[in-house]
Order: C-alpha cells, then structure tokens, then sequence
C-alpha cells in the first residue's frame, strides 16, 4: 500500500494527471455524484479551515464584519445591472420549480408542474444584486457608513469543464461587499483588499505574487476597476487567486441605494467587492508539491509535525509514549500543532509515506534504540532531508524548522517565478517565449482589439497591469503604435 500511495505520475510527464492524482491520494478531495462539483475530505477541509481562520482574522483587524445572504437570488436582481447580467448569464443555475410530487406512473419523483415559481431564482453565482439589494433598507444617512461586511459562503457557477479546486460547478469562498459615503473611502478599501490578500498569498502560503489591475476586457463584470493577485505555478501557468472590485456607483444605481450626506444632499453609494476561494487549494498544491506528493507550508498546515513510534511490543509503545509525552505538551504550548501517530493497525512504512503524500512539514520517528541514545530522526518534508538529532531541546528545533520551512518554501517558488519571468520587444519573441510558459512582460497599445488577437493567435491573455515595476513607454509589439508600459501576459488557468 506505502509503494501505490507514492506511484504517481511525474509532474513533467502529466501536469494535469499528477495534480488530479495528488488531490486524491493525498486525501484532499474527490469527484461527487452532481456533475462539476466536488466533497471536499476532512484533510483538505482542515487546510481549507486554517486559510479561512487567517483571513477571517485580517479581515477582522480592517474593521469588517461577517453577515450572510441568502443564497437564491429572484431573477429580476440580476437584470438591474446589464453588464453584471451579462457576465454571469451563461454561467446561471436556475431554480424554476418549488415542489416534487409522486410520479403517477411510479417512477420516483417528477416536478410538480402546478408547483412552479411566479418568478425564477438564480443560485447564486455571486452576491452583489442581493447585498445590494438589502444594503438599499439599511443605508439612509452618512452615517450609516462605510459598510464592512463579507461573507463566507458556496457559490454555483455552471462550469462545463471542472478541475477539482481550480474549476468546479460549485466552490466555497468569502465575497466582501463594502459600501462607502466616498470614490476616495471605496478605492483605498478596494486596494486595501487586495494587499491584503497579497500578504496572506506570501506570508501563510509561501507563494509570490504579483499584484496589478486587470485590462478592461478582463475585468469582474460591472466593475470600474478590477484588482487582482496572480501566481506561476509550476507548470509555467498563471492562477489568479484573488481580487477586489471597485464598483464605483453602478450598484447604486442599479438599486438605487442613496444615502443623506453631511451637506444634507442625496448621493448615490459607492461601492467595492473582493473575494477569494477554494481555488487557492489548487494555488498552493501547485506552487510547493513534488512527485512525492503535497508539499504543505507550516503555516497551514493542519499538522505541522507528526512522531511515529517504531516498536516492537506493547512495553516498547509505552516506553515511547512516556518519552514523547512532555514534548506533545512543550509544542502544544508553543501554538505548534503534532500529532503522536501511534496507531497499531499500520505499519511505520505505510504512515512514512502517508504523511509524506500528505505534505506534514516535519516529521520525527523515535525507535527504542533511539530511546537508549537520546536521539530522534527527523525529516523536513520540503527537502526530504533527514538528520538524527538530539531529543534534548527538539521542541526548539523544531520551532525553528519550521519557521525555516516555510521561508524555504517561499524562496524557492520565488526563485522560479523570477527564472520564468521575461521581457520581450516583438511579437516573434513572445510567440516563442509562451510555448516555454511563465510571465512575459510586453508592451501593448492598449486596445480591446489587439488583445484578442493574442489570445486567438497565442492562448495567452493579460494577466494584470502591474502596480509596481517598469513603466517605462515603448510601442506595442504587435501594432507598433505607442504603449505607457509593459505588461504582464501569460497562459492561465
């Protein structure tokens, strides 16, 4: 069993087959009975849950609060805000009908035909038209904003072609929605977001990220402005991974949510939006994990360290046990999470290679000769590097490995990101450059037109116009006429 949980495909025969293999050998996930949608396992939820205690947090220190709304949205929401409609239209599941019934014929359950609804709701595919729809009772006065409000919640987008986390018909997430008396008080927040999900990419998922403002072709369907983090993943892909909205008014006006301000006037609301999702499992498989399996950052990592006792009879668990003891409490103590596998119904090979295709940061493996030296084995998951060390002060060692992990693991995503990442000047180039992946930065005219025809000549398509680095003018290298900066473009998920 220990040698079928390590057979997996290579990354560089299959990248796709390697990630779909390692979602469920590693028992993050696997393929449900509704079509395009996925159960997500106690271990990946476990990771799932420590991003969203994270951000919850810093979401928390910014003064936002967490609501809920519902998740059927009546028809006519949506067509209040045409672009926003269009956006979503295709991607809509419909709710037509509110009863079953028996089937006469005796074949199951049929739609009761006399049960259908006056008019239809959507699921939700996002939760502007409702929010905003309910933002119009609670705002009056200037001061009943700014309003900071998100919501953790599942939303239904119907995708044809699903990959589990990066793709499904279904996903979980959390959508701030923020209501604000000022354009000024909107953007701050609308840029405040997506830094700060810059910060939790980097510091809690080790995975670089560049930060930028997408071209008005890719951009959330009625937004002024659409920020976003994009990471490389090590197929030489990109992966947005998070973004925020400036709204602007259109939402106001849509619904018509004006407010009193200090010059006893009325105005409309402004408004901003951001969310991540579950997709951010899929950015961090892919960013860390090895033909091995999953590579976890310490920091989210639902074990950080497990100890495998390797004995021979029940006085030798015993022995082991009461050794390991005062440890278990000394990295309790220190907000490490371990877990003391000593379970007699596998055998130490077998959890070996579990906890390795399971990403654990580190892990200890403690015989009875070690007991009679006063040492431990332990392996880094990052490097798959051992090291006998000694049991005295390990807790301490350990804190400081892991801390050492987790930079490990973000300079190293870092490093080739900065290897994949180039600038070219002509169209040739670049045409040359996407068949090897990465990031290229280049220049383009800004034009909705000469976009296209990137994409159709070369699948590649404008991941962000960066907010930090060369802004330098030069001309576009399909067109020729004057372009204000390069760039970022790149094949993606």
């Amino acid at each position: 069993m220990a040698k079928e949980l390590k057979n997996f495909t290579k990354r560089s025969d299959n990248y796709s087959q390697w990630y779909n293999e390692l979602v469920v050998k590693a028992d993050l996930a696997e393929q449900s009975a509704v079509r395009g949608c996925m159960v997500i396992k106690p271990y990946g939820y476990a990771i799932w849950e420590k991003m969203q205690q994270t951000l919850d947090g810093m979401f928390k220190e910014t003064g936002v609060q967490n609501a809920y709304f519902p998740l059927l949205i009546p028809k006519s929401f949506l067509c209040r805000e045409a672009e926003h409609v269009e956006g979503f239209a295709k991607e809509c599941a419909v709710v037509t009908h509110y009863r079953l019934k028996n089937d006469p014929d005796g074949n199951g359950v049929i739609v009761d035909p006399a049960a259908k609804l006056e008019e239809e709701l959507i699921v939700r595919p996002t939760s502007e038209t409702i929010i905003w729809g309910t933002y119009k009772n609670w705002i009056h006065s200037w001061r009943d904003l700014p309003i900071l409000v998100n919501q953790w919640a599942n939303v239904m987008r119907w995708e044809m072609r699903t990959r589990m986390f990066l793709r499904t018909a279904e996903f979980l997430w959390q959508e701030g929605h923020c209501a604000h008396a000022t354009a000024d008080e909107s953007q701050k927040r609308t840029v405040e977001m997506i830094n700060l999900y810059a910060t939790f990419a980097e510091k809690y998922m080790a995975m670089p990220v560049i930060v930028g403002v997408k071209s008005e072709t890719e951009r959330f369907a009625g937004a002024i402005n659409t920020y976003t983090i994009e990471a490389l993943m090590q197929d030489g892909k990109a992966l947005q991974s998070g973004t925020s909205h400036n709204l602007g008014q259109n939402f106001a006006k849509a619904f018509d949510v004006t407010f009193v301000n200090k010059e006893n006037k009325p105005e409309l609301v402004w408004a901003n939006s951001w969310g991540v999702s579950t997709r951010l499992m899929g950015a961090l498989i892919m960013t860390h994990s090895d033909d091995n399996g999953l590579v976890l950052p310490p920091h989210l990592a639902p074990i950080q360290v497990v100890i495998i006792p390797i004995y021979k009879d029940e006085e030798g668990r015993k022995a082991i046990a009461e050794k390991v003891e005062p440890l278990l409490a000394e990295l309790k103590k220190k907000g490490i999470s371990v877990k003391f596998d000593d379970a007699d119904n596998k055998r130490p090979g077998f959890k070996f290679a579990d906890y390795e295709v399971k990403g654990v940061p580190v892990r200890l493996a403690l015989g009875q000769r070690d007991l009679e030296n006063g040492t431990v084995e332990l392996m880094r998951r990052d490097t798959l590097e051992k090291e006998t060390v000694s049991f005295d002060g390990i807790a301490n060692h350990i804190e400081n490995l892991l801390e050492d992990i987790q930079k490990n693991l973000f300079e190293k995503a870092k490093k080739y990101r900065d290897e994949m990442t180039y600038a070219v000047d002509t169209y040739d180039e670049f045409k040359e450059q996407i068949e090897k992946g990465g990031f290229i930065l280049a220049h383009w005219d800004g034009t909705p037109e000469t976009e296209e025809k990137i994409k159709n000549e070369t699948k590649a398509t404008i991941r962000c116009i960066p907010l930090e680095g060369d802004e330098t003018p030069g001309k576009c290298m399909v067109t020729g006429k004057p372009s204000a900066r390069r760039v970022l473009f790149a094949r993606a998920y």
